[in-house]
């Protein structure tokens, strides 16, 4: 029965193939059926593991992936995959000097070979609309090979990039983070976060991924809490709820005077069970 396996390359570029006739494991150098050509890749999921990424994903249109892994990495093909790095810095250079002859409004990001040198990508970002259709003739002529552009959005421009975050460690999209999903400004509201773009957005000047990571236990939290602005009545008689502290586990009060309270969630449970008792 053939393998399962979920290959990474540059950046967040992912795929999933099938092997068969020996053994892989996370870590392994492979190399991979590719567009016209091979591809050299690293495993970071096999067997049913890579399968379920596959399918949450949405990454599998079949069962069975149509590519498959050839063979695992000889040393020196790893050897050859860690150096092409300075070709394709040269390669950048070159493409974006392209694009300022064509006065193209594009930002080249990034340039990423394909392990036979059958192909080079160019991904980018743009406002707009880009016709790089003289671009890619141009492109063709100077490198020799078949020429791919991908537009990428600026989320996937830093992780492709990579960085260090507001935390101060490397960013989650471009170290471990599987999948960019979207972030809302809901998110950062129900967790009673400051609103300033500057202070809740990363370094791709989009909300930080990171505001979903709690998300979940900040709203079961505060279900046993009354929601800000009901009426209660206590003991003191009628009392509005002004806000509520759910590391604290605290509910602050003002009554129709004006006056202010602190009281705990436990001590109000019991306040209002003995008022309906009298």
């Amino acid at each position: 029965m053939p393998g399962f396996a979920e290959v990474t390359f540059k950046g967040t570029r992912r795929g999933y193939y099938r092997f068969d006739g020996f053994d892989l494991a996370p870590g392994d150098g492979v190399l991979v059926q590719a567009d016209r050509g091979e591809d050299l890749g690293q495993v970071t999921a096999v067997g049913t593991i890579a399968e379920r990424k596959c399918s949450s994903s949405g990454g599998c249109a079949t069962p069975t992936p149509s590519q498959r892994v050839l063979r695992v990495a000889s040393a020196d093909e790893l050897y050859r995959a860690r150096h092409k790095a300075e070709d394709e810095r040269r390669a950048r250079r070159e493409t974006r000097r392209h694009v300022a002859r064509h006065k193209l409004k594009m930002k080249v990001t990034e340039t990423e070979w394909q392990f036979d040198r059958k192909k080079l990508i160019v991904y980018f970002t743009a406002e707009k609309r880009v016709d790089f259709r003289a671009l890619v003739r141009d492109l063709a002529r100077a490198f020799r090979t078949r020429i791919e552009l991908k537009q990428i959005g600026v989320r996937d421009e830093a992780a492709l990039l990579g960085g260090v975050g507001r935390c101060g460690r490397e960013l989650c999209c471009s170290t471990w983070l599987p999948e960019l999903k979207p972030v809302s400004l809901q998110l950062a509201k129900d967790q009673r976060l400051s609103l300033n773009p500057a202070q809740i957005s990363g370094c791709c000047g989009r909300l930080m991924c990171c505001l979903m990571y709690e998300h979940d236990s900040y709203v079961e939290a505060r279900r046993k809490f009354p929601r800000e602005g009901r009426m209660l009545k206590t003991q003191k008689g009628p009392e509005r709820v002004v806000s509520v502290n759910i590391f604290n586990d605290t509910i602050t009060l003002r009554d129709g005077e004006g006056g202010h309270r602190t009281v705990t969630v436990a001590e109000l449970k019991r306040e209002m069970v003995s008022r309906r008792r009298n």
